[in-house]
């Protein structure tokens, strides 16, 4: 896939990016380059590669999953102006 000039001046105009006959043809070379490079990504036969989460194989230390802190819920709400069932209530500020 490859863009025309028409196609860049086209986006440039819905998002409002104001662009010269120079700069669209930089930006058209650019843009071309990128799908250029996408589709020999898009090429490679990627069938039995299993997907990774990070680019090297490294584990993370986890640390065990307790509570640090006490419950201090009842003494927030008990400050503020209107609670309920363990809620803050606010005024409406949407009609």
């Amino acid at each position: 896939m490859s863009l025309t000039l028409e196609q860049v001046q086209r986006i440039a105009l819905l998002a409002r990016i104001e662009i010269s006959e120079t700069e669209a043809q930089t930006t058209r070379g650019h843009l071309n380059g990128i799908f250029e490079l996408i589709e020999q990504m898009q090429a490679v036969d990627t069938r039995g590669v299993e997907p990774m989460a990070h680019a090297q194989e490294l584990s993370q230390r986890l640390r065990a999953d307790v509570v640090g802190e006490p419950d201090r819920r009842a003494a927030y709400q008990a400050v503020a102006p209107e609670t309920e069932a363990g809620l803050y209530l606010v005024p409406k500020v949407i009609e």
